[in-house]
C-alpha cells in the first residue's frame, strides 16, 4: 500500500514506499535511528515489521559488507517493530566461512531468514 492507506489501514499491509518515506516513516512512527535505509516496512497482527533485504554471492569483502549492514540494521536498539534480515544465497552453505558461522552462532536466535520463508514468519509474527 502506498503510505496514505498504510497508515490508515488496521489490517496487515506492506508499506509501499521509496526509500526516504519508509525511513521517514520508520523514524517518526518506530523510532527507528539507525542511519540506513530499510528495504521493508510491513504490519501483520497488529506488529510492526522492519527490515533489510541482501542477497550474498559470495564469501569475504563485500559481501560480508553487505551481511554486517543487514545485522547491524536487526541490532538497532529501542526500535518500536519486529526487525528482521532477509538473506539469501552463499551463508546458509555449511562450512567455515564468517557469515555461516555467525547465523549458526551467536546470531541463531535473530529474525534471519531466506525470503522462501518470510511470508510464513509474516503471519506468525
Amino acid at each position: 500500500m502506498k503510505l496514505d492507506e498504510f497508515l490508515k489501514a488496521k489490517g496487515n499491509a506492506v508499506l509501499d514506499a521509496s526509500d526516504a518515506e519508509m525511513m521517514a516513516f520508520a523514524k517518526k512512527h518506530l523510532n527507528y535511528k539507525h542511519n540506513k535505509g530499510l528495504d521493508f516496512i510491513g504490519r501483520f497482527n497488529r506488529k510492526y515489521i522492519i527490515g533489510e533485504a541482501k542477497f550474498l554471492t559470495d564469501f569475504g569483502g563485500h559481501q560480508n559488507a553487505q551481511f554486517n549492514d543487514a545485522i547491524a540494521t536487526i541490532k538497532t536498539k529501542n526500535v518500536e517493530a519486529v526487525k528482521i534480515a532477509v538473506l539469501d544465497g552463499v551463508l546458509y552453505i555449511k562450512g567455515n566461512n564468517k557469515m555461516y558461522k555467525d547465523i549458526t552462532g551467536k546470531l541463531k536466535n535473530e529474525n534471519i531468514m531466506s525470503a522462501l520463508v518470510l511470508r510464513e514468519f509474516l503471519y506468525q509474527t
